[in-house]
């Protein structure tokens, strides 16, 4: 490491470079300070540590969200993917004999956001009957004994009454449920059944299928487990939300980050297109290269806030589009349109009402659609992002000053977040600090994917930042791989954002989910299939941070040798049950030893608990094995002042009660 002239330190750190002269007087001070004992502590965000989920890798249809058809709403196209269309993932069957005639068809749609639909005539009928059968997300996964809600929307376009049998069938074709319906009117209908199966099978289809003659039309045709997280309807696969629940996340930002402003204009995320009845929500096509169905929207993502008592954190489009749009990723940024500014007004008045249905009074025009969706009590939100990695152009300023403005003036109460370009250095970093420290925006954005050794290296990049000024959220981050080296990397930087937690007031990893064979990006805190769901390394890492947050700093408890900088360190104390939490990282491959220093606490618990997670560098989580890394919980002793010597590559968490 270089030694450097004065130069800004904030410059050095953009580069991913800590001068040792700075390392090593902040080190020195710190073992001054413990000397000293414990003074006091500060402030920091009971906020810190979230989750960032983003309709990636097939995050959110096949995936979080609950549904187990693929493309039940015949919406999938060309536009997703040049070899979708209509009918992707349906085939038409004409078992026994049978024969008829399968179109789509858009003249008479189930609603104009929904405009397409299948026609099935049915002309013979042989042994069996003619219809249409899903394979789902590479098949669909059943469990014996448990019931499966399917519901449809059909109308009848003959004279008579056409029944139907719909089924799941194994791959042999034999039945594992099987119920009925029968399509007796002329204008749309939802007609609703349930099936309970017989056998355990991770590779059924969902068979639909017409038993006397006649015509009719079909559309959202849908399968969810009863089974779903909090057994909400429309709900979301429930051992990933629990996963996700047993992080005990202060707040989760959704939809996403590009996802949120879109591969152009037309295909930004628009808020009020994702509520309401599914029927009548907008799909689209997704900026990672398959299809959206938006039945994971607002309402669900806001619902499944509350029910794990995190915060929402809604990202809404600045008003452009991705720079990287038209398939420009990381290069130049040459796509980024802007909404025209005789639109603007429109736009404004767009993210001014989500705040009114999020938390307006169930009687005001968008409460009352909260309401109507079954929340009559407001949602209490409190944070909401404005833009993502946006290339900071004058047409970005201007739409997010007048958003900014807006906000502002009508909802005081409600906390901004900007964003400051997609790199924690270079242009856009620059400019998006300049215009947030000119508007004074309360909080913005900083993103950055970097090699394990940046993230050791910067440990320090928030400590010369200022205390009463725009604070940060650190929205995505991550260090490029899933193995232990790189979680303790991880875990050694978030000691140092908590230390810095007066300063940074939110940070959460990305991205969050990747569904095996359907990942567009690497590394993800989560794999999972069809059946089960794989936590890496990084999970529990961030797991042991999140549910062990405090909302007090103290810098004087933990004390080690300067020259080890293998090794790093933290401590909180939670002041709702009093409880100290002290977070050791040892990123080296030899044991390191800290002295903790807890006087100052007053009378503490000798009984405490330790959680020790620790591998070797190479070690990993394997997706489809057992994991070879979760953390270990057991009894610790906890002195006034003792020596703990950290295991090779580990975190370990050691929280002590306060004393009864």
């Amino acid at each position: 490491m270089k030694i450097f002239k004065a130069q800004s330190y904030r410059k050095h750190l953009c580069h991913g470079i800590v001068p040792v002269t700075f390392m090593v007087v902040n080190m020195l001070l710190c073992a001054h300070a413990f000397a000293q004992g414990v003074k006091g502590g500060k402030k920091i965000s009971p906020d810190l540590f979230g989750l960032f989920f983003e309709d990636i890798n097939y995050s959110a249809d096949g995936g979080l969200y609950g549904e187990l058809v693929q493309n039940r709403s015949f919406e999938y196209s060309p536009t997703d993917r040049r070899e979708w269309h209509s009918f992707s993932f349906w085939q038409y069957i004409t078992p026994g004999f049978s024969y008829g005639s399968l179109n789509i068809e858009t003249t008479s749609p189930v609603h104009p956001n929904n405009p397409h639909y299948a026609v099935l005539n049915i002309e013979h009928l042989g042994d069996s009957g003619v219809g249409i059968r899903n394979d789902g997300f590479a098949k669909i996964p059943v469990k014996a004994g448990e019931k499966y809600h399917f519901s449809v929307f059909a109308k009848l376009l003959s004279q008579d009454p056409v029944n139907i049998v719909v089924s799941l069938q194994n791959p042999k074709g034999e039945t594992l449920a099987e119920s009925k319906i029968r399509v007796s009117s002329p204008d749309w209908q939802k007609y609703t059944t349930d099936l309970v199966v017989s056998a355990t099978n991770d590779s059924t289809a969902l068979v639909v299928l017409a038993t006397t003659k006649g015509k009719l039309a079909l559309d959202v045709v849908s399968l969810f487990p009863a089974n779903t997280f909090k057994n909400r309807p429309n709900g979301l696969r429930a051992d990933l939300a629990q996963l996700l629940a047993d992080i005990h996340p202060k707040f989760i930002r959704f939809p996403g980050g590009c996802l949120a402003h879109g591969d152009g204009l037309g295909n930004m995320y628009r808020w009020k297109n994702t509520i309401g009845p599914i029927e009548q929500r907008v799909e689209q096509k997704n900026i990672w290269g398959y299809h959206q169905t938006a039945g994971l929207g607002y309402f669900e993502y806001f619902q499944f806030c509350e029910d794990i008592g995190a915060k929402p954190l809604p990202v809404l489009p600045a008003a452009v589009s991705c720079q990287n749009s038209g398939g420009t990723w990381r290069i130049g940024g040459t796509g980024q349109k802007a909404i025209d500014m005789s639109e603007m007004q429109d736009y404004i008045q767009e993210v001014l009402d989500l705040v009114e249905w999020a938390n307006g009074p169930a009687a005001s025009t968008w409460g009352a659609k909260r309401a109507a969706a079954g929340h009559p009590a407001p949602f209490n939100l409190q944070y909401v992002g404005i833009g993502n990695e946006d290339k900071i152009t004058p047409e970005f300023e201007q739409r997010f000053k007048m958003i900014y403005d807006a906000v502002k003036a009508k909802h005081p109460e409600i906390t901004v977040i900007g964003t400051v370009g997609p790199f924690p250095e270079g242009e856009d970093f620059d400019k998006g600090w300049k215009l947030a420290n000119t508007l004074q925006v309360p909080v913005v954005d900083e993103h950055y994917y970097s090699a394990p050794e940046w993230f050791i290296s910067n440990q320090y990049r928030y400590d010369t930042y200022k205390r009463n000024a725009t604070k940060v959220y650190i929205g995505e981050y991550a260090s490029r791989g899933n193995k232990m080296k790189n979680a303790l990397a991880e875990a050694a930087y978030m000691t140092a954002i908590e230390r810095n937690g007066d300063v940074v007031s939110l940070a959460s990893y990305a991205p969050l989910l990747a569904k095996s064979g359907f990942t567009q990006w690497n590394p993800d805190m989560i794999y999972f299939d069809n059946t089960s769901a794989y936590p890496t390394v990084n999970y529990y890492v961030q797991q042991l941070f999140s549910v062990n947050q405090g909302d007090t700093y103290f810098e004087n408890v933990v004390s080690k040798n300067p020259a080890d900088s293998a090794l790093a360190a933290s401590c909180v104390q939670d002041s709702k049950t009093g409880d100290v939490i002290l977070k050791l990282v040892n990123a080296g491959p030899e044991q390191g030893s800290m002295k903790i220093n807890l006087s100052a606490f007053g009378k503490l618990d000798a009984a405490a608990a330790k959680t020790v997670l620790n591998g070797s560098p190479e070690a990993a989580n394997v997706f489809g094995s057992a994991a070879a890394v979760t953390p270990v919980t057991s009894a610790f002793n906890a002195a006034k002042t003792f020596e703990y010597t950290a295991p090779p590559m580990s975190l370990t968490v050691i929280r002590v009660r306060k004393k009864k």
